[in-house]
């Protein structure tokens, strides 16, 4: 069942042989907030610190030219004509502003997600007080206000922003709906702390242990558990547990009585019967991530783990279905496969899918399978993704070969011939040069001296999706010459002509003192479908990798590794 899906959420969720009535246990998602700001990924350097590089991942401003469409379609095709009815006042509200693009995107979205929920399904929603108005509003009219959960306070950060004018800003709110009234949901516990354990103040020295008292009233009119018992008159709304436990409890030394028949009968819970205090809804105990940390792997909007933990075992059960529509670098996912749940994850970046993919591999390793589609897998499929979308192309193109694409510290503005790079340590050119010790390059292959002499190379890489020519190679070889990379490479979707070839071939080689293959040719060429095929790769020293690495984990109990390894 896990599957990865590359393209509009939107498109997926209407297939029903993808996504069939009520065949989700869980959804989280995680869209973007309106808070009309660029995000963009760090990369990493292979110190592991983070590098001034930056690559713009997606843009979070909505406007009602793009949405005047989707808005149109959803009024006139809309089943649920509340929701619709809903919809056109906030309409009539917010006339044709940038929120009302953002929620013309998010509601037919949320009215697919409602459709493919179970019946014991939930979802949350997380976002921050930029919108979690309007989109509450719109989950009160897909789910109903009855299937209201809660409205997490999850307290992410200090307080930041113009604290002189206003409170800090500091909190996300996640919004939890259940599909029906038979919502599962499980209680979770976090770990005792003295104040918590200070509640247990009571010990009749039996062997038992320390314990403390709870009422056993009931919160709720129960004329069937109205019933005296050993004298004592039942609480006004009747008792929590029938006769039979009451006698049971009784039985097992578990309920303590009054000294007044006034008084009322309480039970003992004893402290090491107890997992821990239960888990609110405001959320203090999960610190953001750290702009350096084992976990973080760059993506800008990145939710800590733990987070994601706590959402699952609370919402499901082993091998049951997660959801996340808007996946990003994978934390769901991640947490999914860890926690031993199936998962679905679709984003519309193939940069996003790109992270997940590395992510699963380096966490679990052949343990992580699934199935990906939406992606190219042959040259038919790689041509209509570059005529569909050149740029998104592109980010696949590259990921063939593990090129970091151009990224802002590059050179923002033109990217003068360059799409992404690859990156390798060597001895400087024509002769070794002492330089700052870095360190031990990745990858197979012997050196031969220090490595501490070594510094980083680059191999500048160009993708071309339409027809190409000879020139397109001599002005690759220009690009490189001009710019100092050591060496170029042309990814090509059709096929090149055999003058390319030859003005490849007579650009040359390069020469490397510190891996065991001494030379490498200048300018390559590979075609989609020899990347595809396995039959054609990258002729160089070992890459460095210019992501981060997630640590490897243990799926479900399973063990695959121990301590988490640094980033690289």
């Amino acid at each position: 069942m896990n599957r990865l899906l590359f393209g509009d959420n939107l498109k997926w969720l209407r297939d029903p042989k993808v996504f069939p009535d009520a065949s989700v246990d869980l959804v989280y998602l995680d869209p973007p907030f309106n808070s009309n700001a660029d995000y963009n990924v760090l990369f990493r350097e292979a110190s592991g610190e983070a590098s001034q590089a930056q690559f713009h991942a997606f843009t979070d401003t909505w406007n009602w030219a793009d949405a005047a469409q989707t808005y149109a379609e959803f009024v006139d095709h809309c089943p649920n004509t509340a929701v619709v009815e809903m919809v056109e006042a906030l309409h009539q509200f917010l006339k044709n502003s940038p929120m009302m693009a953002y929620l013309a995107m998010m509601a037919p979205r949320l009215v697919e997600l409602h459709r493919v929920l179970k019946p014991t399904g939930s979802l949350y929603l997380h976002c921050d007080p930029t919108a979690s108005h309007y989109l509450r509003m719109l989950l009160d009219g897909i789910f109903r206000q009855e299937n209201f959960r809660n409205e997490i306070i999850w307290e992410r950060t200090a307080a930041k922003g113009d604290v002189r004018r206003k409170f800090g800003s500091n909190h996300d709110v996640i919004l939890a709906y259940g599909k029906t009234n038979e919502t599962f949901f499980q209680s979770v516990f976090t770990e005792p702390d003295e104040d918590y354990i200070g509640r247990f103040s009571l010990d009749d020295n039996d062997g038992k242990g320390a314990y403390r008292l709870a009422p056993l009233d009931s919160p709720n009119t129960r004329p069937n558990l109205t019933y005296e018992y050993k004298g004592f008159k039942p609480p006004v709304k009747g008792w929590r547990v029938s006769r039979e436990l009451m006698e049971q409890l009784d039985a097992e030394g578990r309920l303590a009585f009054p000294k007044t028949k006034d008084g009322r009968i309480a039970k003992k819970h004893y402290l090491n019967e107890q997992l821990g205090p239960k888990v609110g809804d405001v959320w203090t105990d999960i610190s953001p991530l750290q702009a350096v940390g084992l976990e973080r792997l760059g993506y800008p909007t990145q939710k800590p783990q733990v987070l994601l933990e706590r959402i699952i075992q609370a919402s499901t059960n082993s091998g049951d279905i997660v959801l996340d529509p808007f996946c990003g670098c994978g934390t769901t996912i991640h947490a999914a496969q860890k926690l031993g749940r199936q998962w679905i994850g679709i984003d519309v970046t193939y940069l996003a899918i790109n992270l997940i993919k590395r992510r699963l591999k380096d966490a679990f390793g052949a343990d992580a399978q699934f199935e990906e589609r939406g992606q190219p897998t042959d040259f038919g499929s790689a041509k209509a993704l570059a005529e569909l979308d050149k740029w998104q192309f592109q980010q696949w193109a590259l990921s063939l070969i593990d090129a970091r694409p151009r990224t802002e510290g590059d050179g923002k503005g033109a990217d003068r011939g360059v799409d992404g790079m690859l990156y390798f340590y060597d001895y400087a050119n024509p002769s070794p040069v002492l330089r700052t010790p870095s360190p031990r390059p990745t990858g197979r292959g012997k050196g031969e001296g220090r490595v501490s002499e070594a510094v980083r190379q680059k191999i500048l890489v160009q993708v071309k999706g339409g027809g190409v020519q000879r020139n397109d190679v001599s002005t690759l070889l220009g690009d490189v010459n001009n710019q100092k990379f050591i060496g170029g490479i042309l990814i090509t979707l059709e096929k090149p002509t055999k003058p390319m070839r030859e003005e490849a071939a007579d650009a040359g080689r390069y020469e490397s003192k510190l891996w065991h293959k001494t030379d490498y040719p200048k300018i390559q060429i590979l075609t989609i479908e020899g990347l595809l095929s396995g039959k054609e790769r990258v002729e160089a020293p070992p890459q460095e990798n210019p992501f981060a690495k997630a640590g490897k984990e243990t799926i479900s109990g399973k063990h695959l590794s121990g301590k988490q390894t640094d980033l690289i």
